[in-house]
């Protein structure tokens, strides 16, 4: 097992936890974490884009001119694409972006996320997170403390002064540790991990 330094928010070490193999010493597989990564991206997509065609252009049923003898081509319906306010051909239609990978690939990626945090010096954890008011300038003086810029911030329960007080902070997210996620751990630079998530990511990834 490794052992990391548990620190309070001035950055004072206070005792030491220890992290299982199993979460955080993992062999890393760059196409598991590229697969999921898409996947998560893709969900964020609307797919909500469409265009009429010519079924659905609102327009006269009749033919536009009798079939022969004007000198002109022979044209069937006002609503054909080729006509100014005719319908779209082959225009886009709404439909699902969504790629479903396995529960197991996604927590294998998850795990090969935090090794990586762990493995880069990118991990940090606090005992708490826990802001006794709302005020950005005490936040800015916690990230100073840990010589942090983009980090993403996990906590064991909702903190409503952490969340408030970082609202205004670029670079920075907080969440809470059902929320866990491979696009979010690998877009930030540092993770803060809160000592009591430890035991439950590890419960939630080993099972």
């Amino acid at each position: 097992m490794a052992v990391v330094d548990v620190y309070d928010l001035e950055r004072k070490k206070i005792s030491e936890a220890e992290l299982r193999d199993e979460v955080f010493d993992v062999q890393i597989n760059k196409h598991v974490l590229h697969q999921v990564v898409v996947s998560q991206a893709l969900t964020h997509r609307s797919g909500t884009a469409a265009a009429k065609g010519r079924s659905k252009v609102k327009a006269s049923g009749s033919k536009l001119w009798r079939q022969k003898g004007t000198g002109r081509a022979r044209a069937g319906s006002a609503a054909s694409p080729t006509r100014r306010g005719g319908g779209v051909a082959f225009g886009p239609v709404p439909r699902e972006y969504a790629n479903k990978v396995p529960k197991k690939v996604k927590k294998a990626a998850l795990r090969m996320a935090l090794t990586d945090k762990l493995k880069s010096d990118q991990l940090f954890v606090v005992n708490s997170f826990e802001l006794p008011e709302i005020k950005t300038k005490q936040f800015a003086k916690v990230m100073k403390n840990f010589d942090v810029h983009r980090a993403l911030i996990v906590t064991s329960d909702k903190r409503d002064n952490l969340e408030k007080s970082s609202r205004n902070v670029p670079g920075v997210k907080v969440m809470r540790y059902e929320g866990l996620n491979v696009y979010d751990l690998l877009r930030y630079d540092y993770l803060f991990l809160e000592q009591p998530t430890i035991g439950k990511i590890e419960e939630a990834l080993v099972t």
